[in-house]
């Protein structure tokens, strides 16, 4: 005779744990101050203690536990076949048991990274005067980031058909992305750096079908590395992903962080590669406003850096429209929006403001 089936204690304190985050998570959306302390405390704790758990492992544990969906969903029903279907109230405990393990999810999301949407803002944090910008200062940004670009290109290799070239593996990378952590830290105080690793994404090359160059993973505290975009694409997306890992979780923040913390390498690649995807978001953003000094923008830059521009169209024509494509974005915007990010997936570009607002001094 099977005994009565109750819900066991660990799933009980799971939803006491359940309430206890949903009333941190409306602290969040009212007391800013809050949500930053949470952040740079007890979220940098969490977020820090799921990376060191996960970092020792060479390949991206996210991406093996969503090949095995399948197989956790043909799992899960056996187990609900073979032990919670014989009475109503198993069957019962059963999908409360199920919907404990949504509730783990949530949690996490909670206290490492929830509190990152709803603090004080980067600009707020830097001092910047972040407001509506000109086409006349999006073409003195981009002139400014193009006349870096310009410095570095007797540095920077590039192939014949117009690619630079990274020249040292992913983890030499991730070791000089680390360092320029250290240096960005003791020269803002916005975040805590710690040591860990790049994953690179076993199947890139179907990822990149979904225009996801990289993604972090607060369940797992992982940061996910597509490689298979180009390479000058490598480490300002790395930087990106190493940003939300420390706490940044707005969109345009963790892309200006990553360039704030590229432009403290000593490495001229890593500069390389921040200066060109924001002189790109800036250069987008000017081609919209004024196509004459878009143009002649784009004929200040150097001829390997508009081969570079060029070779990266070609690359991305191959994934450029699809399904995965469109079901990803509409995912990713709907999520950025239920976190406070009215624009969505346009708050990436975002980052051409923050731009502005830096290099404004240089041009009033």
């Amino acid at each position: 005779m099977n005994a009565t089936p109750k819900l066991p204690k660990f799933f009980i304190g799971v939803y006491i744990m359940t309430a206890v985050s949903a009333v941190l998570y409306i602290l969040f959306l009212f007391l800013p101050h809050f949500a930053d302390w949470f952040n740079r405390s007890i979220g940098t704790v969490c977020r820090a203690a799921l990376a060191y758990l996960t970092s020792w492992i060479p390949f991206s544990l996210t991406e093996l536990l969503l090949l095995l969906i399948p197989l956790w969903i043909t799992l899960l029903a056996v187990i609900a076949y073979r032990r919670y279907t014989h009475t109503v109230r198993a069957t019962l405990v059963y999908v409360g048991m199920l919907i404990g393990g949504v509730c783990i999810v949530l949690i996490l999301f909670v206290w490492t990274f929830a509190a990152g949407y709803f603090g004080s803002t980067l600009d707020e944090k830097l001092a910047l005067d972040r407001k509506k910008v000109s086409a006349e200062e999006l073409y003195e940004t981009a002139s400014i980031l193009s006349g870096e670009l310009k410095t570095l290109n007797d540095e920077i290799l590039f192939t014949a058909n117009g690619d630079s070239v990274m020249p040292y593996s992913l983890s030499e990378m991730n070791g000089k992305l680390l360092d320029a952590y250290d240096r960005f830290s003791e020269k803002y105080d916005l975040l805590d750096n710690y040591s860990t690793r790049i994953k690179p994404i076993m199947l890139s090359e179907p990822m990149s079908y979904t225009h996801i160059t990289g993604v972090y993973t607060f369940f797992t505290g992982e940061a996910n590395l597509n490689v298979n975009f180009p390479d000058y694409t490598l480490p300002y997306t790395a930087a990106h992903e190493l940003a939300h890992q420390r706490g940044i979780a707005r969109e345009d923040e963790a892309n200006f962080v990553a360039f704030l913390v590229c432009m403290e390498s000593n490495d001229p690649y890593i500069r390389y590669s921040a200066l060109l995807n924001v002189y790109e978001y800036v250069a987008s953003a000017l081609y919209s406003a004024d196509v004459s000094l878009y143009r002649k923008s784009y004929s200040a830059l150097t001829p390997e850096v508009r081969a570079e521009r060029v070779a990266y169209a070609e690359f991305f024509e191959k994934y450029k429209e699809n399904v995965a494509a469109t079901v990803s974005q509409a995912t990713n915007n709907a999520y950025l929006q239920s976190q406070g990010a009215k624009e969505g997936t346009k708050s990436y570009n975002m980052v051409v403001d923050l731009a502005v607002a830096y290099y404004r001094p240089l041009f009033e």
